[in-house]
């Protein structure tokens, strides 16, 4: 039994060694025997369970043992596990197999003498049994692996491998035509599909396609729009690239915005398509970053790769001074934000200076962006000003004059799922800058700077570094995978099976597993809900934020019914999310409109794919659409839900609105700010003049290095420290703080302790300063 199952533990070829930490044991009943049944008592005699013990533990201990386990896939920490559990089952069980019970027997006899019939290592091989059945996974780790192996990922897809694909990279800048030109072959092909990597790009498509009539279909997560009236499949379908298929043949596939396969969460689809996609021409749109690996990929498929460059088509000029004051805010304006308190405190101060603005940020529908964006292109409306996330970084037409950037720091999330802050990178500024002067709008030429002086030396040098090479592309575990991971292993939770299938796996440097943090969130949250595998894997891959309750609250009320095998109906959505509702009064109540859009959106999403159990979708989207306009009439009035969200700031809607108050600057320290001071582009800036004077500070990727340590060291700082960093609390608001604080201390307001521990405060600032 040892030798046998040696090879299949260990998983020959060099696998590196699976993370046993993530192997779950299967708990195991002891044996309840009744009485008269015992059979290895009747012929032997009943085991004294003070011998056993000790014997166990002889067996526990000795290297000889340790070793054996080692050879059989039981490292340590298993080791220790299944010893555990082994000893349990024995000491707890009123009777044991006949065989079991005659060795222990053998061992146990004569206690305290030279035993001459059993030894305490003949227990191996029913260790090893129960280790097995504890741990499935030692008996078919080959199998496991071969599973998880990914490291040939054209295979995958038989159909595109058996064709000669051309792929046509369209490369070049925002606003260079790239797509425009992928396009144009698209729409001139007998059939085509068009990725993208948002529903508002999707639905341009469609209705370009349409205008210019080409019957062409919208496919999404959430919504199926069919160009025939008889719902017959169009030639042409415009899709979020999650949604394209891989079995469908077509004559031209334009797949967008390549350069997100390198996206930590999303990546996996862009490989798909690229890999997967039966089409004759593949048009490839996206940065030049992206073009070698883009033709690595295609060079295991035996496919090459022809590119086409495009420049700008119209002049983009970094400006060499900052808006500084928003008095000095033109017509074609846009201040983008990097936070939804900077959105609220920028609106109203704009606001209350008599000019009316226009606010696009992520989690608004996409029906209230485009209404947004509409506002804000109309000439005709007084609206000439825009405030926007990087929300407008892709998937809106907007006519912007200049590109006012309120922060230049950002939080991010990395590969490992933490969050980070740090610098906007030189793909996340040119692709926001090139927004201004868009070609065929009524700006020839686009603008962009910064809100304040010190962070505009460091824009124009983070403008000026060479995009960093997308490196590899992103894959995820199929449905298909995980099922046959499941077969193996049928104890296993969704979660622990992902975290194995991702232990196990292995890619080639041209590949990365995307993360899976809100996959296992998802299969935490509803893991307790009885549900079979492709079902649970269905709900765990639903589209939706986690940092939003009522959402998830919803998707595990749908799961718990969904298990109940009762439709979702109209009346239950209703009924759960209080509709019909009215407009918002406050910040707090327009928030809580998106999340009850967001949980349309889901019902959506699932009724498409368990359509018998979301029976409702006709009606739910008829709701969305009046959902729609409510949140509108609330985001042409944020100003007036920002002042009534200021009384209840203090319980739990944070806002940093207060006009006497310059605008939020998302920075971390005070140190970062001498830093940015002294900060200067070393090279020559996009037609941008460099003030005189300037003195030459740390090159951008010391500052990033700089900052990343600083990070480390100080992320649990102070509270001020965190606040800052979270840009919930700005330089000038700190200063008065402070301020207040010293002269309610001076004041005797707190006690002679007080003034004491401010004494000594001073003091301590003192000498750090010296």
């Amino acid at each position: 039994a040892a030798s046998s199952s040696s090879s299949s533990a260990a998983g020959g070829g060099g696998s590196r060694a699976p993370d046993t930490s993530l192997f779950v044991p299967v708990p195991l009943k002891a044996d309840e025997a009744a009485p008269g049944q015992d059979v290895g008592a009747e012929l032997t005699r009943p085991l004294d369970k003070g011998e056993v013990l000790k014997n166990l533990n002889k067996f526990y201990k000795r290297k000889e043992i340790q070793r054996l386990g080692a050879e059989n896939g039981l490292d340590a920490r298993l080791f220790h596990q299944a010893f555990i559990s082994f000893r349990k089952y024995i000491m707890e069980s009123n009777s044991v197999s006949a065989d079991l019970h005659i060795i222990l027997n053998d061992i146990c006899c004569d206690a305290g003498k030279i035993c001459l019939l059993g030894h305490v290592d003949d227990l191996f091989p029913f260790f090893l049994r129960h280790a097995k059945q504890i741990f499935p996974m030692l008996d078919c780790m080959d199998d496991l692996r071969k599973i998880s192996d990914l490291r040939l990922p054209p295979n995958w897809y038989p159909e595109a491998r058996a064709i000669q694909r051309k792929i046509i990279f369209h490369s070049g800048p925002t606003n260079s035509g790239k797509t425009y030109h992928a396009i144009q072959r698209f729409l001139s092909a007998k059939s085509g599909i068009y990725c993208g990597p948002l529903k508002l790009l999707a639905h341009e498509i469609f209705q370009k396609s349409n205008d210019a009539n080409v019957p062409c279909d919208l496919v999404t997560g959430e919504e199926r729009v069919y160009a025939n009236e008889d719902a017959r499949q169009a030639a042409h379908i415009a899709c979020t690239i999650e949604m394209c298929s891989t079995n469908t043949p077509y004559e031209v596939a334009v797949i967008d915005e390549i350069q997100m396969i390198r996206d930590p969460a999303r990546g996996w689809a862009w490989t798909r398509a690229l890999l997967g996609l039966c089409a004759e021409e593949i048009h490839v749109c996206g940065e030049a970053a992206a073009i070698e690996l883009v033709t690595e990929l295609m060079y295991t498929t035996g496919e090459e790769v022809e590119v086409r460059n495009y420049e700008r088509l119209t002049p983009l000029t970094v400006l060499d001074y900052a808006l500084e004051s928003l008095d000095n805010l033109r017509p074609g304006d846009c201040i983008v934000c990097f936070s939804k308190n900077d959105i609220y405190s920028v609106s109203r101060q704009i606001e209350a200076r008599g000019l009316e603005c226009a606010v696009i940020y992520g989690s608004l529908p996409p029906g209230t962006k485009l209404e947004q964006a509409k506002k804000f292109n109309d000439p005709a409306d007084p609206c000439k000003i825009l405030v926007a996330t990087d929300a407008i970084g892709m998937g809106l037409n907007l006519c912007i004059k200049r590109i006012i950037f309120n922060s230049i720091i950002k939080p991010s999330i990395n590969e490992k799922g933490e969050k980070e802050i740090d610098l906007i990178t030189t793909s996340q500024a040119l692709q926001i800058s090139g927004r201004a002067g868009r070609f065929g709008s009524s700006f020839k030429q686009g603008e962009v700077t910064t809100m304040y002086r010190d962070d505009l030396p460091q824009l124009k040098e983070i403008l000026n570094e060479t995009v960093r090479p997308v490196k590899a592309a992103g894959l995820h575990p199929t449905a298909e995978q995980i099922e046959m991971f499941a077969y193996h292993l049928p104890d296993a939770t969704l979660s622990n099976l992902i975290d194995i299938f991702v232990s196990l796996s292995q890619v080639d440097g041209l590949y990365f597993v995307c993360n899976i943090d809100d996959f296992k969130f998802l299969a935490d949250m509803i893991q307790h809900i009885p549900l079979n595998l492709r079902s649970r894997y269905v709900f765990c891959t639903a589209p939706l934020n986690r940092k939003e309750p009522f959402v998830c609250t919803t998707l595990l009320k749908f799961a718990r019914q969904f298990s109940r095998n009762e439709p979702l109906t109209f009346d239950w959505l209703c009924r759960h999310t209080k509709w019909p509702l009215a407009p918002p009064k406050n910040i707090k109540e327009l928030m809580h409109l998106e999340a009850v859009h967001d949980v349309f959106d889901l019902y959506l999403w699932l009724s498409y794919r368990f359509m018998d159990m979301f029976p409702d979708a006709a009606l739910v989207r008829d709701i969305q659409k009046k959902l729609d306009d409510i949140i509108q009439i609330g985001v042409c009035n944020i100003t007036k839900l920002i002042r009534a969200s200021q009384p209840t700031a203090a319980s739990g809607t944070t806002l940093a609105t207060s006009e006497e108050f310059p605008l939020s600057r998302t920075k971390r320290d005070t140190g970062l700010v001498s830093d940015l001071q002294d900060a200067k582009s070393p090279g020559q800036p996009l037609k941008a003049m460099e003030a005189p004077g300037e003195r030459r500070g740390k090159s951008l990727k010391a500052h990033r290095s700089a900052r990343r340590e600083d990070l480390r060291i100080h992320g649990h700082g102070s509270l001020a420290d965190r606040l800052l960093r979270e840009g919930l609390l700005t330089q000038e608001m700190l200063r008065q703080l402070q301020s207040e604080w010293q002269g309610q201390h001076r004041n005797g307001r707190y006690g002679p302790s007080s003034k004491r521990d401010d004494q000594n405060s001073s003091k301590e600032m003192g000498k750090k300063k010296k």
